[in-house]
């Protein structure tokens, strides 16, 4: 399984989404990897599960198929989240 988080550091939710991303790690002790949609792999991952809005949270199983999926603002809770990076 694999969490990602897509969304842009200079924008106007960027703090929001570090800050997020700060308490994760704290509470779960895990690392969400971040997506850069301005990049090469970005722009080709935003395209494969279809991201069109930020910040984006993707939960992908094993087969990469998506297993959950938060668009926008508010972000979703931790624990929400968490289920997909322990498990």
């Amino acid at each position: 399984m694999g969490v990602f988080v897509f969304y842009r550091r200079e924008s106007d939710y960027g703090r929001e989404v570090e800050e997020y991303l700060h308490d994760f790690e704290r509470r779960t002790g895990k690392e969400l990897e971040v997506i850069d949609p301005d990049s090469a792999r970005g722009a080709d991952m935003c395209r494969t599960y279809d991201v069109v809005e930020y910040p984006t949270i993707i939960a992908t199983g094993t087969d990469g198929q998506v297993q959950g999926m938060w668009r926008g603002t508010p972000l979703p809770t931790i624990d929400e989240v968490s289920y997909y990076v322990i498990n």
